[in-house]
């Protein structure tokens, strides 16, 4: 009889701890991941322009203040109606003057500001599409602080290396480097400002399919 009933007080045994035990298992990584894209989307910036879409992914690493203050300026809509007021071709295209919003007033494009520059948080490199902050000569600047709001894009590699180590470099644009070499070969005057502005909205995410 005790043989025939231990493998059944066995059997019983082990479905019951196995029954405890998925009640008691932690979140598959399937589940513990659900919750990335919104944390990565944090890191996005779509930028709007007529010629087309730029998509950029902030480093909040290694230049956590430039990338939070590239997000709160635009989350308060301070880039919409701004234009890239400096385009050179084979070097760089630069905006987020709110100057710039005034086109009666070009020669002031460049020269504005959000009222503060941000402390050198100098560790990225120049690659292309790498999205770096503005800001003074080091004559006028030797602590190399960057601009509040004005920051530029690369669109030749080559030539911006000279730029490694000066300047701040807090973002990659992901998508669109075709329409920043679309932007840069715009026709420009004398100061290199595009004869046509060229106007952004930002803002945060990727844009809508």
């Amino acid at each position: 009889m005790l043989k025939q009933t231990l493998p059944t007080f066995l059997a019983s045994l082990l479905l019951a701890f196995a029954a405890h035990a998925a009640e008691t298992t932690t979140p598959t990584p399937k589940e513990s991941n659900d919750m990335k894209p919104t944390l990565i989307e944090e890191d996005i910036i779509t930028l709007t322009t007529d010629d087309g879409v730029i998509v950029i992914k902030l480093d909040l690493v290694n230049c956590p203040k430039h990338a939070e203050n590239f997000k709160k300026l635009v989350k308060e809509g301070f880039y919409d109606g701004t234009t890239f007021h400096r385009v050179i071709p084979g070097f760089m295209i630069q905006g987020g003057d709110p100057k710039s919003k005034n086109a009666d007033d070009r020669a002031s494009h460049g020269t504005g500001g959000p009222g503060y520059t941000l402390p050198a948080e100098i560790k990225n490199k120049h690659t292309l599409g790498a999205v770096a902050a503005a800001r003074l000569s080091d004559s006028a600047n030797p602590k190399r602080d960057s601009s509040g709001s004005q920051f530029y894009i690369v669109v030749d590699e080559m030539q911006c290396r000279q730029l490694d180590g000066g300047y701040t470099v807090f973002g990659q644009v992901i998508e669109g480097m075709e329409v920043a070499d679309k932007i840069v070969a715009k026709p420009r005057d004398p100061r290199d400002n595009p004869k046509t502005p060229v106007t952004m909205k930002a803002k945060l995410g990727r844009p809508k399919n």
